[in-house]
């Protein structure tokens, strides 16, 4: 299992359990869904078996968004104003870590990420804010929206 990290933070975000899309060459697009688990449970992607057929609604159980859930994602806030304040950090610190990385990546980040981050402001009330593990005010935000059917949700990670 290939593991995806914030390279500021080091949290890890995502895996490749989930269906993954490049964006533009500087994001990724996580597939997610809700499901439901009980106080305990850890979900492994495996089918519930027959044997086990429950009757009725737990008590302790609870919808979470999968992704969110196994990345262990901790819910933030941001209005736009101090979201522009962030994401300027944060292009500042990865064009950082590229340079030293992998220096022929920076012209191309530089290139792109003024456009998604645009697109972001744009429609900035539809999104909703998680944070890494850690909670590193520096480290990446992952973006949570929702396809165009209004009820599928997906996570956008710069």
């Amino acid at each position: 299992m290939l593991l995806y990290s914030d390279v500021i933070a080091g949290d890890e975000m995502f895996s490749d359990a989930f269906k993954i899309v490049e964006v533009d060459d500087i994001a990724y697009e996580v597939d997610c869904k809700m499901i439901t688990i009980k106080d305990g449970e850890v979900d492994i992607g495996a089918n519930a078996s027959a044997e086990e057929a429950e009757e009725g609604t737990d008590d302790q159980a609870q919808t979470v968004n999968n992704v969110v859930h196994s990345g262990r994602l901790c819910s933030t806030s941001f209005d736009k104003k101090s979201y522009m304040v962030y994401i300027k950090g944060y292009m500042k610190a990865v064009k950082k870590h590229l340079a030293e990385s992998n220096p022929d990546r920076v012209p191309i980040f530089e290139k792109k990420v003024a456009t998604f981050v645009k697109k972001i402001l744009e429609n900035f009330k539809d999104y909703e804010f998680y944070t890494g593990e850690s909670m590193n005010p520096e480290g990446m935000v992952a973006l949570l929206n929702y396809r165009e059917d209004g009820v599928t949700p997906l996570l956008h990670l710069l």
